[in-house]
């Protein structure tokens, strides 16, 4: 196993291996650094280099790649959820009861959010009536988690909802 005609091929599986998992990971770029050294040392290989100077190139390699796609990585993450995709985005938003929430925490109100209504039910169990001011704590499942904004938040124990 130590000649490079035998790790030329190694790198080569390694390399697809690395790419099929990056495919299949939601936008990350963990693994394509390792893809790109993969294919740099199989490359080094079919040159004739020693098994050991494809393994330095391929973790020096691997490296640089990962250092110079972080902080793209990062930019797109930042970018988080738009208007439009995804319920996570009414996270913090206000909005106003159309139909009373009664307390209880068990049945649930109405309240309109970015021009959506969304059912509603309220964070400690608190009735909430019709048109007071709110804002999103929290989305679980198909319902809005809400506490009135003229209102201080209680402490919120620890689980989904943020601080």
């Amino acid at each position: 196993m130590d000649s490079p005609e035998t790790w030329r091929w190694i790198w080569l599986a390694a390399a697809f291996v690395f790419a099929a998992g990056e495919m299949a990971s939601p936008g990350e770029f963990f693994l394509m650094p390792f893809a790109v050294g993969s294919l740099v040392a199989m490359i080094l290989s079919f040159a004739g280099v020693s098994v050991t100077v494809s393994l330095v190139v391929f973790l020096v390699v691997s490296g640089a790649t990962f250092a110079a796609l972080r902080p793209l990585a990062h930019r797109l993450d930042r970018q988080g959820v738009t208007e439009g995709i995804g319920s996570k985005r009414l996270i913090g938003q206000e909005g106003v009861v159309t139909q009373g929430i009664p307390g209880g925490g068990h049945d649930s109100g109405m309240v309109k959010v970015l021009r959506e209504e969304w059912r509603a039910v309220s964070l400690d169990g608190v009735p909430i009536e019709e048109g007071v001011m709110v804002k999103v704590i929290d989305i679980q499942g198909t319902h809005a988690v809400v506490w009135p904004k003229d209102l201080p938040r209680p402490d919120v124990a620890a689980g989904s909802l943020e601080p």
